[in-house]
């Protein structure tokens, strides 16, 4: 994937699970990165990995739900390399777990600031320099949540679903001035959040047993491809790790 040379790329949620793990193969294909967590030190692993293997990056602090954080972040981007070329929305969180009955309002909106009003932060923070440039790429990362309710998981299912229809209507009002708008849903990925889930014990997901959840290197190598001009046909649409046509034009095992 040499389209992906030099290109500048932002990875919100950078620390750990797909977004370091998408952060690692963007560099490996020759992206220049930002990687953006709410701590740039919680970094610090991914960053020295790349540099070691002599790519380029660096770490920004930026919590994802405070539009003046993130504004602050593409400001950044931009005085270190000048442009920028796709941003991955990956930053998100599953908490809290729980029937809506008992639920703590402020954990429910907090779970809708990152998972979906930081969602179009990102967006609107990015997106004054893709039209003037009439170039970008934005990839939303989604969920089966986002189409099917599961217990317990009504913030989630909910701010994944808004996620669903920002990539929509991003895409209307982008896609013919030189914008490309994914949403992407990885499947069910050995994370953190998987853990997470695990020990709530609700829910068939909580069920599903570790060593049968898929390994973050094959959503990060999906996150690169769509980067590059490969998937441009694929443009303004929602697509599924689990999708046996991606993943062969992608080249990951069907």
């Amino acid at each position: 994937m040499s389209q992906l040379s030099d290109q500048v790329i932002i990875v919100t949620g950078a620390s750990r699970g797909i977004g370091a793990a998408a952060a690692l193969e963007l560099a490996r294909n020759g992206a220049k990165l930002c990687l953006s967590a709410r701590s740039a030190s919680s970094c610090s692993g991914i960053l020295e990995q790349i540099k070691n293997a002599g790519g380029e990056a660096f770490a920004a602090s930026c919590d994802v739900s405070d539009y003046a954080a993130v504004e602050k972040m593409i400001a950044e981007t931009l005085d270190r390399y000048g442009r920028i070329d796709a941003l991955i929305n990956n930053a998100g969180i599953v908490d809290p777990i729980g029937e809506i009955a008992t639920s703590e309002p402020e954990a429910w909106a907090r779970n809708i600031s990152i998972n979906l009003v930081g969602v179009y932060n990102g967006t609107r923070a990015v997106l004054p320099h893709f039209l003037n440039q009439n170039a970008g790429v934005i990839i939303n990362i989604s969920s089966g949540a986002a189409h099917g309710p599961m217990e317990g998981w009504s913030a989630y299912c909910s701010g994944k679903a808004g996620v669903y229809m920002m990539t929509r209507a991003t895409a209307l009002e982008t896609g013919e001035k030189g914008v490309r708008v994914y949403g992407f849903a990885p499947g069910v990925v050995d994370t953190d959040m998987q853990g997470t889930i695990r020990a709530s014990g609700i829910n068939v997901v909580s069920k599903i047993p570790r060593e049968d959840l898929a390994p973050a290197e094959d959503p990060a190598k999906a996150i690169a491809w769509l980067c590059s001009e490969d998937a441009s046909d694929l443009a303004g649409q929602e697509l599924s790790i689990r999708d046996e046509t991606l993943r062969k034009r992608i080249g990951l095992s069907v």
